[in-house]
């Protein structure tokens, strides 16, 4: 019976965020509205589907409030913290403060004496983390004055709550009454009394064993975890963690939700930092959902009917004293025009911290129970009003009193990276170290372990996990990026990666790893804005300098190159659509093509349509000239032959060398600054080559094709700075 007792709630409540939820959105209320309202008709009071269950539920669902804040932990690393320190502690202390002083004021006129007032102040000062980070969240505002600002006053409001957990007990001591009763003297751990004091040690104990064990053992443990290549392990071990925590926390008297967040700070900069925050989305976002649909189930709707009166004028002074104390701190902190309404309204609820310091109130004898059941209606009534005030706010105070909100105002997230790299192997590490090297921080995902630690002490920002997964491209900033570079070498799994960023992310430019022509042709279809093809350039430039030791002076060899590449460009074209439509068409084609190509090279580059579009080797002409003058004063060596007998060996590192590739570079094909070498030809319509990058290309980048910017001759010879235009 209990098993199917299980089954029925589960039914009951999934089927009313089923139903509810997607309603509430397409009348623009947003989920968590819709949650709430889900909540309130199968609870007890209306269709009475859950009912007196509901209050063991969200003791379940708060862990979703758990999950939230160690997500929220990840997203922070203690060098950002300390960035935003004057709104976290600034106006995050000065909402808190003004917000428990007024509120416990209030209070106090209504008969509390004035511990119980204190108390009462600091827990309704609380806001709702879920509610309104979700809230902003949907509504896009997360990024502006109003969501930061917000964000920065309830992280102090979390961190807040552990103090406030401490004071309570300490507060009751100070009572003689509750001295001489034996009541609040002491605390128990594991059967042993401890005193107020020893436990604010012990809470500090705690906080710094969570910051050691996720500073120096993580990592090791993930490591191993991840060797093990099964996903639903990661998970399990994702789940235990912070469950372990949360256990520990309670243990030690501490919040959870503190705890929780404390790890994932600790955990910002580990490198399975995004594995573990899309494994925990989906059970943070459905444990949300049940917090939400509970709290909506657990408003008393009996105690209303009784003191409808008192209720009322207890929920507007709640919001109405936080509104104003938000409202005039937003002004002093430069929140301006309609962000300041919204930071007013999201912030001006109860939170649910609250339903925790009102019960250990109760249980420490500082709150009567009926004072209680007050309490917990007006934070519930509070929370399902803060959604409907936003909305009233976006469609009726904004238009009429504040004007447009001028996104150049907006601070910019300076923090996240404009480019993901996807597979981090040699032809990865190659973009990945010439990006860094212009100032542009990727976010690079593997999915190898050792790769990932290996390549993070040499100071790449790497994260372990299979950017195949959508939840995983969510977590490393796709929806804020613009660049994708697919470097995995598998095919298959540039190919899924690629298919879905382009569904799921259709903003992203996608710049694709190539390992064959297949490959270039899938592609194509896909419609990727570049690709390069992996060993192309490498045995092109190879077959360069084979042809100056046979005797070819650099100017012709570097021009037969260029001629080789432009040709193989048209040819890919021509057979991607022959390709397409017949076979025979296709295998005829590439025989013309072949042809034409031997012939074309045979005959010399004086008809070539190309003549424009290749390199000039000024190096190895100097030396031409040098040899066939006379020792005039020159100074140029008296020999005679071909330029460079060995330009593997005097020509690497020239920076003004044309189409001349760094010695270091060996099978790189990586051209030096200034040189007129050409691009891949494979990456002609996908406008790979950057003109106005300065700086050469990292020799030991990769083995494949990177080429070096500033080259005059680039995938497009009309965007050569130095020649002429092509004349066919």
């Amino acid at each position: 019976m209990e098993q199917a007792d299980f089954f029925q709630q589960a039914l009951v409540y999934l089927l009313a965020a089923v139903i509810s939820v997607p309603l509430a959105k397409r009348l623009g209320l947003g989920s968590v509205l819709g949650y709430l309202l889900a909540g309130i008709i199968i609870g007890p009071f209306v269709l009475g589907f859950i009912g007196t269950r509901g209050e063991d539920v969200m003791h379940f669902a708060e862990f979703g409030v758990v999950m939230m804040l160690f997500l929220i932990g990840l997203e922070l690393k203690p060098s950002l913290l300390w960035d935003m320190r004057r709104s976290i502690f600034g106006l995050g202390g000065l909402q808190l403060g003004l917000s428990a002083i007024l509120l416990g004021g209030f209070a106090i006129l209504l008969g509390l004496d004035f511990r119980s007032g204190l108390v009462v102040g600091l827990t309704l000062a609380l806001s709702s983390t879920a509610i309104v980070l979700q809230t902003l969240d949907e509504k896009g505002l997360m990024k502006q004055s109003s969501g930061q600002a917000s964000f920065s006053v309830l992280l102090f409001q979390d961190i807040s709550v552990v103090p406030i957990l401490a004071l309570i007990p300490l507060m009751v001591i100070q009572d003689p009454a509750h001295v001489s009763a034996g009541q609040g003297e002491t605390r128990h751990l594991a059967g042993h009394e401890i005193t107020g004091w020893f436990q604010v040690i012990l809470m500090l104990s705690a906080m710094s064993t969570i910051m050691v064990v996720g500073h120096y053992l993580a990592r090791a443990f993930f490591r191993n975890i991840a060797q093990t290549g099964l996903r639903e392990i990661f998970t399990a071990t994702a789940l235990l963690l912070i469950i372990a925590i949360a256990i520990f926390m309670e243990y030690v008297g501490l919040s959870p939700a503190l705890g929780a967040f404390l790890a994932g700070v600790v955990l910002s900069d580990n490198e399975y930092r995004h594995e573990l925050e899309a494994d925990i989305e989906p059970f943070k976002g459905l444990l949300l959902g049940l917090f939400f649909i509970s709290v909506g189930a657990g408003i008393n709707f009996r105690v209303l009917a009784e003191r409808p009166v008192t209720i009322i004028a207890l929920l507007f002074a709640l919001t109405g004293i936080k509104f104003l104390v938000l409202w005039i701190l937003a002004s002093f902190f430069n929140i301006k025009g309609a962000q300041r309404p919204i930071f007013a309204f999201a912030l001006s609820q109860g939170g649910e911290f609250a339903f925790v310091l009102i019960s250990f109130s109760v249980d420490n004898k500082l709150i009567t129970d009926s004072s209680s059941d007050v309490l917990f209606l007006v934070v519930a009534l509070s929370m399902a009003l803060t959604p409907l005030l936003l909305l009233i706010n976006d469609r009726l105070l904004t238009p009429r009193f504040f004007p447009p909100c001028d996104p150049s105002d907006e601070p910019i997230d300076a923090h996240g990276h404009k480019v993901i790299i996807a597979g981090f192997d040699k032809f990865g590490v190659g973009v990945g170290r010439f990006l860094r090297a212009n100032g542009f921080q990727a976010t690079v995902l593997d999915d190898n372990p050792d790769n990932v630690e290996v390549l993070r002490k040499f100071g790449f920002e790497v994260y372990y996990g299979d950017a195949s997964r959508p939840d995983l491209l969510a977590a490393a900033g796709a929806k804020d990026a613009k660049v994708l570079v697919v470097a995995a070498e598998d095919k298959q799994q540039s190919m899924k990666i690629v298919s879905l960023a382009k569904r799921y992310y259709p903003h992203l430019k996608i710049l694709a790893r190539a390992t064959d022509l297949d490959h270039v042709w899938s592609l194509m279809r896909e419609g990727v804005d570049g690709f390069q093809r992996d060993n192309f350039n490498s045995a092109l430039e190879l077959g360069v300098r084979t042809l100056t030791h046979l005797g070819f002076n650099h100017y012709r060899a570097y021009k037969l190159g260029s001629a080789f590449r432009q040709h193989n460009r048209k040819m890919i074209r021509k057979l991607y659509k022959d390709h397409q439509e017949d076979e025979n068409t296709f295998l005829t084609d590439a025989r013309l093509h072949a042809q034409e190509l031997e012939e074309l090279l045979q005959a010399g580059t004086e008809s070539s349509p190309y003549d424009f579009d290749c390199p000039w080797d000024i190096h190895s002409m100097r030396e031409e000239a040098w040899a066939n003058s006379s020792t005039d004063g020159l100074g140029g060596p008296n020999t005679s032959g071909p330029a460079d007998a060995d330009p593997g060996a005097d020509d690497e590192g020239s920076a003004n060398t044309s189409g001349r590739a760094d010695a270091d570079a060996g099978a790189d094909g990586e051209s030096s600054p200034k040189t007129s070498g050409r691009a891949d030809a494979d990456a002609g319509a996908d406008a790979e080559d950057n003109p106005n990058t300065p700086g050469r290309t990292d020799p030991n980048a990769e083995t494949d094709s990177e080429d070096s910017p500033k080259t005059s001759g680039r995938a497009d010879a009309d965007d050569a700075p130095n020649n002429p235009p092509i004349t066919k």
